[in-house]
């Protein structure tokens, strides 16, 4: 069960998101613009600098309350959803983890306070799934590093103001050779290429980041020389928390729509909810949903009580994206024709859900690390 904060929370971030993104949201994903508005209402109520402690400007909640807001605000727009949980867990996270307190005191305050937007560049066009392999390089100079090198898919590409960047420092050595660097998007020689045209979470800008000489100073280095990899790893469980709980808002919000429609529409004579195929249907969509909850909100705490959830957050994403997929297509199927049509919401509901068997760990690595996480117990 939740405490009585985390369920005030819900019920803030729930009426927060309904009355200030919810309405934006077909907007955004039929223009495909960038939500900056949106961006700005999440800062004003200190969302995007929900991990960060109070003592360098943010609201110091734990990984539980996190998820809890991912949800809400993927619940009314998936596209804020994802760019907040990156920012949050991804990039804020790397520095209150890893920096130094220099570091932390240089960019924390305005991340948290929403007047920097972080991103985090790990893929590359040869190198997803087997992030070990990367070949972004960061040459050793007598003032700091030179990277040179492509990242791919990065979210907030081009609209992020710094970005977490992973590149090789030490060739040969793998997995051991990589370090992780703090890149600000004004370094000469930092580029982006075009925005993707993409399915779903279409207000969300994904694009290349090219490495062109980018000369960056010694002190932007993040935690220890060769330890990225490691740095990257343990993020990403971080990471996966926020995505299964942006796919439980997505299963969400479908569930809302098809019980809506299902009460609303009508076949000979009388509201489609009254029949058994379709109560059937709306039963197994709020138990998945539910049981769904359960496993995003149980790895979070594991994340709050350990510091790492490697096994939970695996569970947590490979299971919440499974049934957001499995269920926005359901909500679509109980619309019947018209939820084939983009007037209904449902029908970007599942082009949004679709990601999230993707990114931050394709549900194949998922079961990969499963699975290895039992043999070795």
């Amino acid at each position: 069960m939740l405490s009585e904060e985390h369920l005030a929370l819900r019920r803030t971030v729930r009426d927060f998101a309904r009355r200030e993104l919810a309405p934006y949201a077909d907007r955004n994903d039929k223009t495909g613009e960038f939500p900056r508005d949106g961006l700005e209402k999440l800062a004003q109520y200190g969302y995007l600098g929900m991990l960060v402690p109070e003592e360098y400007g943010g609201a110091g909640m734990d990984m539980l309350s996190h998820a809890i807001c991912v949800e809400e605000v993927s619940r009314a727009d998936a596209s804020l959803g994802v760019i907040m949980e990156v920012h949050n867990s991804l990039h804020c996270e790397a520095i209150v983890r890893y920096g130094t307190e220099e570091q932390k005191r240089r960019w924390l305050p305005a991340l948290a306070q929403g007047r920097r937007l972080g991103a985090f560049a790990l893929t590359e066009p040869d190198a997803g799934s087997d992030a070990a392999s990367i070949s972004t390089r960061a040459e050793r100079t007598a003032r700091g590093y030179v990277l040179h090198g492509t990242k791919a898919l990065i979210t907030g590409a081009g609209e992020a103001d710094q970005y977490i960047v992973f590149a090789v420092t030490q060739p040969g050595k793998g997995a051991r050779g990589i370090s992780a660097f703090v890149v600000d998007a004004a370094t000469p020689g930092l580029s982006f290429g075009r925005t993707e045209d993409k399915m779903g979470i279409r207000a969300s800008r994904t694009a290349d980041v090219f490495l062109d000489g980018c000369e960056i100073p010694a002190e932007n280095l993040l935690g220890e020389e060769n330890e990225g990899f490691r740095i990257a790893l343990s993020l990403l469980d971080g990471g996966r928390i926020g995505i299964a709980a942006q796919a439980l808002g997505i299963a969400q919000a479908a569930l809302d729509r098809a019980l809506a429609y299902a009460k609303e529409r009508k076949q000979f004579g009388k509201a489609i909810a009254e029949f058994q195929g379709i109560q059937w249907m709306l039963a197994e969509m709020a138990t998945d949903i539910e049981a769904a909850r359960h496993m995003v909100y149980w790895a979070a705490r594991t994340w709050d009580e350990k510091g790492r959830a490697t096994r939970e957050a695996a569970m947590a994403k490979l299971f919440a994206s499974r049934v957001a997929n499995k269920h926005t297509s359901n909500a679509v199927q109980i619309h019947g024709g018209y939820g084939y049509i983009r007037e209904y919401e449902v029908e970007r509901l599942m082009r949004d859900a679709k990601i999230t068997e993707i990114y931050e760990g394709t549900s194949e690595m998922m079961r990969i690390v499963i699975a290895k996480n039992l043999v070795r117990d």
